[in-house]
């Protein structure tokens, strides 16, 4: 295929035939019973249980609702995520793995009565969901997911075949699963959510949280919201609270495109497990029929140059089901636990009035919904079957410490490489949307050329912990593989857990002074008497 150069602005289509609603950003203090940070599916569930049980809910959103992995999730309703249920039953045993899908299911069961509840327009369709593979080696394994589905007593099917023209060595089929739109669905829950008088800000960023007889979250626009539980549903944990969230898990990118296929669209949901990962739905745009297909995952601020994955996405949707129109691309950024189950609960084993809810993979859906589900009996005082297997204080022996250790040590190879890198590009050769690490005086910078020609330079230092981050091609960010921290060309926070922007290099400034080298300075001025 021909592929033009120029770049296109990821938009997830989501977003283009949904009316939200805006609502004010907070501008001065107040209180509620319940304070939730975060506008996607888990932050606007939450915030509907709870306001339907009669507390007073306040919701902030740092941008605006449904913006955020939400807005850019391939939004498959299914119990079906990837092959779970033998590792599962190896690890923890078969009651834990029989749990996990319960737990999936019942959200799923609540979505599926929501949507018929409140008949919301929202193109739920049920479908099979499907995992297959291309390799012998892969088909070994999905024959050992198919397994532990009979331990389970989980509905499915193997095969060795697809609907489409694609080579396979075996399929696994979870019956009766579902598509929809998320954001016609969760629009809907924010309309009743409002009639109940619950309140949502947006822009209001939460920046701290101080633990007293009562909470109290602290915002970038200075305005505070005292409450008596404060719940973050932000992604990444909005305040850590000694929880270590940012050493429990580690952030991959994946991508999406929406095309018009010329060829006959299959039904179902499919998902390969062998690389290249691919992922395939059915949708509907414009009262078409269309296709996103997508895949290409890889750890945060890692890999070859980003805009690659778009163009391997493009010539596989081609090659296997024809491109009459591309409509749109986007990417998304997911958490993974260290036993790959989400952490849902209390921050810590001592502090059960700040909840928590992270770590989705890549199910939000059904996780998101299951997880507003357990926060809401949190704060209800209701028991729950799933509140032990998904307590964020837990830790297995087998795998999380060998997770653990195996994404620390990646944390310490990138601080080390990162500052030991030599870098011999000059801001001076950019072309104008061009973004690179470069050599600014002697230092490490990273400097992008904007549409307009005007050069934007930043300390490439992030202010988390200090890794070196590195220039995405594909969404214009400055990603860190460290920790998952993206920031916008010109510095701004995108995506935690970092809360400070990249330091901006004066280009008149005669000696560059570094993040680390001002903080310290702060430091040092603060510690004479």
């Amino acid at each position: 295929m021909d592929h033009k150069q120029e770049w296109t602005r990821p938009e997830p289509m989501w977003r283009e035939d949904t009316d939200l609603p805006t609502f004010d950003s907070l501008e001065e203090n107040t209180s509620a019973d319940v304070a939730i940070v975060g506008g996607g599916i888990t932050g606007i569930t939450t915030a509907y249980l709870l306001a339907k049980a009669g507390k007073q809910v306040i919701l902030l959103e740092a941008d605006r609702i449904l913006n955020g992995t939400t807005g850019h999730t391939t939004a498959k309703v299914t119990a079906q995520h990837g092959l779970i249920y033998h590792e599962l039953i190896k690890h923890f045993g078969v009651e834990t793995a029989s749990l996990y899908y319960q737990a999936q299911m019942n959200a799923f069961g609540f979505m599926e009565e929501t949507v018929n509840k409140y008949n919301i327009q929202c193109d739920w369709t049920k479908e099979d969901a499907c995992i297959f593979s291309t390799t012998e080696k892969g088909a070994q394994k999905v024959t050992n997911e198919y397994e532990a589905y009979q331990k389970l007593e989980i509905p499915g099917d193997l095969t060795d075949s697809l609907p489409f023209d694609m080579e396979t060595t075996s399929s696994l089929v979870m019956k009766d699963q579902a598509r929809f739109h998320p954001l016609k669905y969760l629009s809907a829950l924010v309309d009743r959510f409002t009639e109940l008088g619950g309140q949502i800000f947006e822009e209001t960023k939460a920046t701290d949280l101080k633990e007293g007889d009562q909470l109290e979250i602290e915002t970038g626009n200075g305005s505070k919201v005292t409450c008596q539980y404060a719940i973050s549903c932000s992604h990444f944990p909005f305040y850590d609270g000694k929880g270590f969230y940012f050493s429990r898990m580690y952030a991959e990118r994946s991508y999406l495109m929406a095309i018009e296929p010329e060829r006959e669209i299959p039904q179902g949901m499919y998902v390969s497990i062998d690389e290249p990962k691919r992922t395939i739905r059915t949708a509907e745009y414009n009262g078409k029929p269309i296709l996103l297909v997508g895949g290409e995952n890889h750890k945060t601020g890692d890999g070859i140059d980003t805009s690659f994955h778009y163009r391997a996405i493009e010539e596989f949707a081609a090659q296997t089901f024809g491109i009459k129109e591309k409509l749109f691309q986007w990417s998304a950024q997911d958490l993974t636990t260290l036993d790959k189950v989400p952490y849902i609960g209390p921050i810590t084993r001592k502090n059960d009035r700040v909840l928590i809810a992270t770590g989705f993979r890549k199910w939000g859906m059904t996780n998101g919904t299951l997880a507003a589900q357990l926060l809401s009996d949190y704060v209800l005082k209701e028991e729950s079957l799933f509140h032990e297997l998904f307590k964020p204080s837990r830790f297995k022996a087998d795998p999380s410490m060998k997770q653990f250790l195996s994404q620390n040590f990646d944390v310490a190879v990138h601080l080390v490489e990162g500052k030991l890198e030599l870098v011999a590009d000059r801001p001076e050769r950019l072309k104008k949307g061009e973004g690179k690490v470069v050599q600014w005086r002697g230092e490490r910078a990273g400097a992008f050329k904007d549409d307009h020609g005007e050069l934007h330079l930043l300390d490439t230092t992030c202010t988390h912990m200090g890794c070196e981050v590195d220039w995405n091609s594909a969404e214009r960010t400055w990603d860190c593989p460290c920790h998952g921290s993206r920031f916008s060309y010109d510095g701004k926070v995108v995506e935690g857990p970092a809360d400070q922007p990249l330091m901006r290099i004066s280009l008149d400034e005669p000696t560059p002074r570094s993040y680390l080298d001002i903080k310290k300075s702060n430091e040092e001025q603060q510690d004479q008497p």
